[in-house]
């Protein structure tokens, strides 16, 4: 075959067609069977898209109303806690009832809550708790006694526990004239005014109050307040701060005794301390009708200590004074003592007692009496007299001298 035959000028290298191309421009592509990719019965027909399955319009319609059914039911039950829970804050429909609620220092929140709860005043503890912490108010609780009741709504409760809230139980004592200050103190603490008798001899030993009666009276022992703190009725809380407690004895012995008082202090010839440790003798030795004849009897063996008792006041109830609030016996003369006034002349050094207003006004103005003896009788009366002698006479006459 010549050279010529072999080359083809007509066919040019453009026209030539990858076995991939299309039979004709446009076309579609080979398959690649056509060209041994494959065989052509192999040939897989184009995948059509998967449909979506679809829900039914019941089922939706189902589903719909379950969804809305739920919620309207979540929303109803959250309605009625919420109603409850608000019903508890706020105080409402609950039982009426009226509770004394003590709270002692040894107390926490926690115990206040579930004492709260025991008495139906609250009925969730944890949303006081939450509420409390809320509103801070968790710190702010008070030792003391109140009065609390189930119209008071959460915020009620918590300022109604406090040292200024009206809620605080108040307790009456009323304090008899004589009473000594240990007594008084005990008094006190039986009352509930007071946690113990130790904590209001510590104000009364150690605070300065602020009254110049007392400036002169140094400070450390809780008897220096002895005849200040003078018997009347008083309201305290329950319990009472100790300073503030004996401070209402102080005010009202001044307000007893500023006008009636302390203007015929100077003129007496004795200083107030003085009067006052008359007066305490007075009180605890009168029937309730003798102040004045007492009095005399003092004022006289004071005055006159060259007369037959030499200054001796001889006084019995400086005796029950130092051994300790019992019937005088001859054997408790002999007891060393500064208040013992058979063993030592002239005033003891402080009062032995409280005593009231009459008294005090008795240890100012004491009868026009030269008596300087007195003994109570089988009438429970006193009877005075001028010497040893008819006292002597009179006391041998007496049923009740004779045991």
């Amino acid at each position: 075959m010549s050279q010529d035959s072999y080359y083809e000028p007509s066919r040019r290298r453009d026209d030539r067609r990858s076995p991939y191309e299309s039979r004709e421009r446009g076309g579609a592509p080979r398959s690649s069977g056509e060209y041994g990719g494959g065989r052509s019965g192999d040939r897989e027909p184009p995948r059509r898209p998967k449909k979506k399955k679809r829900r039914s319009a019941g089922r939706t319609a189902a589903l719909v109303l379950l969804y809305v059914t739920a919620v309207i039911g979540l929303s109803i039950l959250l309605a009625c806690a919420g109603w409850v829970a608000a019903g508890d804050v706020l105080a409402l429909d609950k039982p009426e009832k009226v509770v004394t609620f003590t709270i002692t220092a040894e107390d926490d929140f926690d115990s206040v809550a579930d004492r709260l709860k025991e008495e139906g005043l609250i009925e969730y503890k944890l949303l006081f708790n939450l509420f409390a912490s809320f509103t801070h108010k968790k710190d702010t609780l008070s030792v003391g006694t109140y009065t609390l009741n189930t119209d008071m709504d959460y915020r009620a409760l918590l300022a109604g526990m406090q040292a200024n809230s009206a809620n605080r139980a108040v307790v009456t004592v009323t304090v008899p004239e004589g009473y000594t200050i240990d007594q008084i103190f005990q008094l006190m603490v039986d009352k509930g005014v007071a946690s113990s008798v130790e904590e209001l001899q510590e104000a009364a030993a150690t605070h300065d109050y602020a009254f110049d009666f007392l400036a002169d009276i140094p400070l450390g022992d809780y008897r220096r307040l002895e005849g200040y703190l003078m018997p009347a009725t008083y309201e305290f809380y329950t319990p009472h701060d100790p300073i503030y407690a004996i401070n209402k004895f102080l005010v009202y012995f001044y307000n007893q005794t500023e006008q009636a008082v302390m203007p015929k202090v100077e003129e007496s010839g004795y200083t107030l301390r003085e009067l006052l440790t008359i007066a305490s003798m007075i009180e605890r030795e009168t029937t309730g009708e003798d102040r004045e004849e007492i009095s005399a009897v003092i004022h006289n063996r004071l005055e006159n200590p060259n007369a037959g008792t030499q200054g001796y006041l001889q006084v019995d109830a400086t005796l029950v004074y130092i051994n300790g609030g019992k019937e005088p016996t001859e054997a408790d003369k002999g007891i060393d003592s500064p208040y013992n006034t058979y063993l030592y002349r002239g005033l003891p050094p402080a009062p032995i007692a409280n005593p009231g207003l009459e008294s005090i006004l008795a240890a100012l103005n004491p009868a026009d009496s030269r008596d300087f003896y007195y003994a109570l009788g089988d009438d429970d009366i006193h009877h005075f007299f001028r010497t040893y002698d008819q006292h002597q006479q009179f006391i041998a006459s007496q049923e009740r001298y004779k045991k």
